[in-house]
């Protein structure tokens, strides 16, 4: 059965940086798109990255454009989210996600519905 788990996720200052994971098991990375979404409180899920089937293409969302790069480790089976000058705006639960299609993320990261295996979510808070 395939699973996703997000980890990596904890309190951050301002300025900061936290690395996220995203480990695939039950199946090998190597078919899917992996995009990063994220909810804050009383918000709706909004798409932060995602990474193409083979690495090729990854795009971001225009906040965290120049801070956050994700990467993945086919061998590993794992998707990281480097982030790096964090901002109290980034605080909300961090979710991964497998696209549906080959397809997904070779222009834009798309909305949630072309994504289909979650994983649980890690919380990423960004307070002094």
């Amino acid at each position: 059965q395939l699973q996703l788990v997000e980890s990596g996720g904890g309190l951050a200052q301002p300025g900061g940086s936290l690395r996220l994971s995203c480990a695939l098991s039950g199946y090998t990375l190597n078919f899917y798109a992996i995009g990063w979404f994220r909810q804050a409180p009383g918000k709706e899920r909004e798409g932060v990255s995602c990474i193409s089937v083979r690495g090729g293409s990854t795009n971001y969302a225009d906040s965290v454009k120049g801070r956050f790069t994700i990467s993945r480790d086919n061998a590993w089976n794992t998707v990281y989210l480097q982030m790096n000058s964090l901002k109290p705006e980034d605080t909300a639960v961090y979710y991964c996600a497998t696209g549906l299609s080959g397809n997904v993320c070779s222009s834009a990261i798309g909305p949630p519905g072309v994504y289909g295996f979650w994983g649980q979510g890690t919380q990423v808070t960004v307070s002094s």
